[in-house]
């Protein structure tokens, strides 16, 4: 008498997936981007933020907290960079560390535009696609409230797209597998493809073409840098941080989603706290609207547990599933969930400390 076990439920996260000709991932789970800001002075990276990242390696593919490209980049304290030889060096230290482990990490690369503050590069413009200011304080320094940016140059977009290639450079210096532009989320990039923070009336604004300008500029300076294979992109085609919704903002995506399969890069991630949001002007959630534009890897996240994570990957609703703050509270997040063990939650209090 043969006696058959039920199949684990979650198998198909831990199936392997083939990102393209270099890169394999372990399994479909991401560690999701998450800003902890525990750098160093200098913003570069600590012995406690190594033993952090390497504690997670058997996450399919790290995806580093956001690490700006350039001193004007900063809006946050302690967050780091990967713009000095140092941060460099210190970076290589996480990724050997992780790579001992078995592991694969991607750096985010990040601008805030005008979420950043003078505070902390020593005065001077913050930049973004109009002087458009959003209201409110930095977090973690609420005595630091925003100002009006100043709407970047031809001259300053320039050097901002050398200035990103050169991240990514450095990331692959630093040992990185590749890296995420972080085009999402209100911060610069994603500044330039909503109405609401881009009322350019150049080449970088206006119609979607040109509203998307900037990002594709980004994304092809960092291919002809790195390669497409290490080459992830984030978006948040649904205004919703940092930003005001306006219905015009569909036709940039629709626009911008083709022109980014074209160039074939590692994966499109969707920028999103929760993505049960729906959003009118995209007929329902965010990561269903990207699916139906983007016919290649996608990357859901947004308060998805393994289950419904798994439900939705079987449903083909996207490709690899970014778990956020499950991984703050359980370094050991893939063994959890692989074994069936329960999940300490998480809390805030943990923000406190990196374990």
């Amino acid at each position: 008498m043969s006696i058959h076990t039920s199949p684990n439920p979650l198998a198909n996260l831990f199936e392997t997936y083939k990102l393209n000709d270099t890169i394999t991932l372990n399994n479909r789970i991401l560690m999701a981007p998450l800003t902890r800001c525990m750098a160093d002075a200098d913003l570069v990276p600590t012995a406690e933020m190594i033993a952090y990242y390497a504690r997670r390696a058997d996450a399919g593919l790290i995806i580093t907290e956001a690490t700006i490209i350039r001193p004007d980049g900063q809006g946050y304290p302690n967050t780091p960079g990967i713009y000095t030889q140092a941060q460099i060096a210190g970076w290589r230290k996480v990724t050997d560390a992780v790579h001992a482990e078995g592991g694969k990490i991607f750096v985010q690369l990040w601008h805030t535009g005008r979420v950043a503050h003078p505070h902390f590069f020593g005065g001077g413009d913050v930049l973004a696609p109009s002087a458009q200011k959003i209201e409110g304080s930095v977090p973690r320094m609420r005595e630091l409230t925003y100002v009006t940016p100043k709407p970047a140059t031809l001259e300053d977009i320039q050097g901002l797209v050398r200035d990103y290639a050169k991240a990514a450079e450095n990331a692959i210096e630093a040992g990185f597998d590749g890296v995420e532009i972080h085009g999402a989320n209100g911060y610069l990039i994603d500044a330039f493809l909503h109405h609401d923070s881009n009322r350019r009336t150049d080449e970088y604004g206006g119609t979607p073409e040109k509203m998307s300008r900037f990002a594709l500029e980004v994304v092809d300076a960092i291919i002809a840098r790195i390669g497409k294979n290490r080459t992830g992109l984030r978006l948040s085609p649904g205004a919703y941080f940092n930003m005001a919704t306006d219905s015009r903002d569909r036709a940039v995506f629709d626009y911008l989603l083709p022109e980014l399969e074209t160039r074939d890069i590692a994966f499109v991630h969707i920028g999103i706290f929760d993505d049960s949001m729906e959003f009118d002007y995209l007929g329902g959630r965010a990561s269903s609207y990207v699916r139906a534009h983007y016919g290649k890897t996608l990357v859901g996240v947004g308060s998805y547990s393994a289950e419904t994570a798994s439900e939705a990957i079987a449903a083909d609703k996207f490709d690899l599933i970014a778990i956020g703050r499950p991984f703050i509270a359980n370094p050991d997040y893939i063994a959890r969930v692989r074994d069936g063990l329960e999940l300490v939650p998480y809390s805030d209090e943990m923000l406190a400390t990196l374990v």
